[in-house]
Parts: C-alpha cells; structure tokens; sequence
C-alpha cells in the first residue's frame, strides 16, 4: 500500500471512529453551541466534509475556484444535516474518493493547482490527498476539544491505532482464510 493510499484510508476510518462516538452520545451534543473555533460539532463535520468534496473536485479536474464556488451551496445543505445523514453521505463522498484513487495509475502526477488565495503550484495528486488527511485530523482535535470542554470523552483516532486495528484486521482474515 502506498502512502497516501493508507493515509486516506486512515481518513476514513478515523472520520468514522468519530461518527460512531458521537453518535453514543445525547443528540444535542452534535449541534450545542460553544465558543471555539467552530460554534458546534455539527459545523466541524460539515467542514471536514465539505473540504474533502472540494478537493476530489480538484482531483477530477474541476477548477479550485469552481471547487470553492459549489462548497458554499453545499455547506448550507451540509451544516443542516442530522448526524445520521452526513454520515451517509460522507460514507457516499468515500467511496467516490477511493474509486478516483484506484483508477489513478500514477498519484504522483502534477497537476497545475490555481489556488484563488495562495496562487499557481504544481502539485502531485498524492499530496493532495495527504492534505485532505491532515486537515481532517486537525480538525478531529478541534471536535476532541470542544467535547471535553461540554463535559464528554473523546475516542481515539490516532494513526497508530488505525494500524494496530488493520493489523488486527489482517491477522483475523489471514487466520479465516487458513481454516
């Protein structure tokens, strides 16, 4: 596995690790209003969502600034979801990202990057796709923040135990499959 590759996989996992926790605790939690960075959990996930969107767009060929544009529309559709839909819909933008992923023969590709507030950079798709892991982990610390800030534990969602569970993970198919 590729670096990249296992680092969006991290992504995903950990995105989920998160929903799954949040969905343990009272409904409120997820929208409660707070002074942090973000007002509510609910704006956090939708952003992490969101930019993940504007970057496959960016992927597939889509101007930055056309990527920008759409992620305005879609962040009032997006902040407006229940947990329980986001998360779908977040799974659905998943599975759209590795099916990009997988039909790429070369993630170090450059492609010419117009960035409206940084300006032209070439820039291989695998760094792409790296940002899009290390924005989402920095803002799960802000989801891990203001949940203990309303009084509620976290989960971890560390790198290492992404890989110790894939290891698991693995262990338990490679045991299955010598039976």
């Amino acid at each position: 596995m590729s670096n990249p590759i296992t680092m969006y996989d991290y992504h995903v996992w950990a995105n989920q690790t998160l929903f799954n926790r949040l969905k343990e605790l009272p409904g409120e939690v997820y929208v409660q209003e707070v002074q942090s960075i973000f007002p509510s959990i609910s704006k956090v996930m939708s952003h992490i969502y969101i930019v993940d969107h504007g970057w496959l767009s960016v992927l597939s060929g889509e101007s930055m600034k056309e990527a920008m544009k759409y992620a305005v529309q879609l962040q009032e559709e997006a902040e407006c979801k229940s947990i329980e839909e986001l998360e779908a819909m977040y799974i659905d933008l998943s599975r759209q990202f590795k099916a990009f992923i997988s039909k790429q023969a070369d993630l170090e590709k450059i492609i010419v990057l117009d960035n409206p507030y940084a300006g032209i950079r070439n820039t291989r798709l695998s760094e792409i796709i790296m940002h899009v892991a290390n924005h989402g982990t920095y803002h799960r610390g802000n989801i891990s923040a203001i949940l203990r800030q309303i009084g509620h534990a976290s989960t971890m969602t560390d790198y290492m135990v992404f890989l110790y569970q894939e290891d698991s993970k693995s262990a338990a198919e490679e045991n299955s499959s010598a039976r």
